[in-house]
């Protein structure tokens, strides 16, 4: 392949079905590249997870941190199991301490409706759900976890710094920008609680001030418990939101019942120097090893990931690629057969990923 641009991916397959539908992405991933040609990913597989720490006594592995560091992108599968803990009581969560430790601030989570799959809003008429959550990864009331010892008490404390809120606010207005010039609104919907908290109206304060940077861009504003009321009744409204970790973590999965649930929801993890993609979803421990598992998730993670890619590198082909993955997906739902188990089908994961890539295919050579 004379010219092709090469890319190390670092694969951690994860627990229960991460591991099933990390293999679909892969299987999807390598045909596109047989579809497209000029690039070629190679794919290392780590070690991290629950099974992992039961194994070794290490949920993530010093040497998979850095093998992973030396990658171009990371493909995480979901990591955790109910029985297995740390001696505290608290669950293996290797996926949050990547976010820490490759300080990961801007949790991207597109929420789109896929014509095909049964519709969660009866009144959406022919108003697309198409929008983007950005999650602070970093900060917010994630910061401090596991801090509060007092036997009469328990306390957490949120954090807001003006390094991170900022080169989030940067992000979320490149991001809108980027998305504006593809037909979008072109709209950044900044979500608070800054009528209550100090601590947002700073946050907000920093909105404003890095928004002078992006003329261009529309500014709007939401308080938190207002936006969980306006997804239900307008998702359609927005366009790209930013918001503090909690907050966000709570709406995204918000946003993932309006479109099919967590099985359709991909995201990514991103850093000024690192990315991961990961779905949204956990690891699913009553399907995990019986072939059912719905790997849209996932392989939209994939495909966000060559999009990541494609920009970072300027490389054309990538985000090619990653719109075929897309339409391969699109394509599929369309035709409302074979659904994934979570969408009221009974497909298996490896039909489901068969058909994604026929779809491909069929895109590819105008059929």
């Amino acid at each position: 392949m004379n010219g092709a641009m090469n890319f190390n991916i670092a694969v951690f397959p994860g627990d229960g079905i991460g591991i099933e539908v990390t293999e679909a992405a892969v299987k999807v991933l390598k045909d596109a590249q047989r579809l497209t040609g000029g690039f070629s990913f190679n794919y290392q597989e780590l070690p991290a997870g629950a099974f992992c720490y039961r194994e070794t006594g290490e949920a993530l592995p010093k040497a998979s941190v850095d093998e992973a560091a030396k990658a171009d992108a990371i493909l995480l599968g979901a990591c955790g199991w109910p029985e297995i803990r740390y001696p505290d009581g608290t669950e293996i969560r290797p996926q949050l301490e990547l976010r820490f430790i490759f300080d990961l601030y801007a949790g991207v989570r597109p929420i789109r409706y896929f014509p095909g799959i049964p519709p969660v809003l009866a009144n959406s008429g022919a108003r697309p759900i198409d929008f983007v959550l950005i999650r602070e990864s970093t900060e917010g009331l994630f910061a401090s976890r596991g801090t509060g010892k007092n036997p009469e008490v328990a306390t957490e404390t949120m954090v807001i710094t003006r390094r991170t809120t900022e080169r989030l606010m940067r992000f979320g207005y490149g991001l809108t920008r980027s998305r504006k010039k593809k037909g979008y609104p072109g709209k950044l919907t900044c979500v608070d609680k800054a009528n209550v908290f100090s601590a947002f109206a700073f946050y907000r304060n920093i909105y404003d001030q890095v928004g002078l940077e992006f003329p261009d861009v529309e500014k709007d504003y939401c308080y938190v418990d207002a936006m969980a009321l306006n997804l239900v009744l307008k998702p359609w409204e927005y366009d790209v939101m930013v918001m503090e970790n909690m907050f966000g973590d709570i709406l995204s999965d918000l946003g993932a019942g309006l479109i099919g649930g967590m099985g359709m929801a991909p995201s990514a993890d991103i850093g000024d120097d690192r990315a991961i993609f990961q779905p949204s979803h956990g690891t699913a421990p009553d399907i995990a090893g019986k072939g059912i598992a719905n790997p849209i998730a996932m392989v939209l993670s994939a495909a966000m990931m060559c999009y990541y890619l494609g920009n970072k590198r300027h490389n054309a082909t990538l985000e090619e690629v990653a719109r075929l993955i897309e339409k391969g997906v699109e394509g599929y739902l369309a035709r409302g057969e074979n659904l994934p188990a979570d969408q009221g089908g009974s497909a298996p994961t490896e039909e489901i990923t068969d058909l994604i890539i026929q779809e491909m295919e069929a895109d590819r050579h105008g059929m």
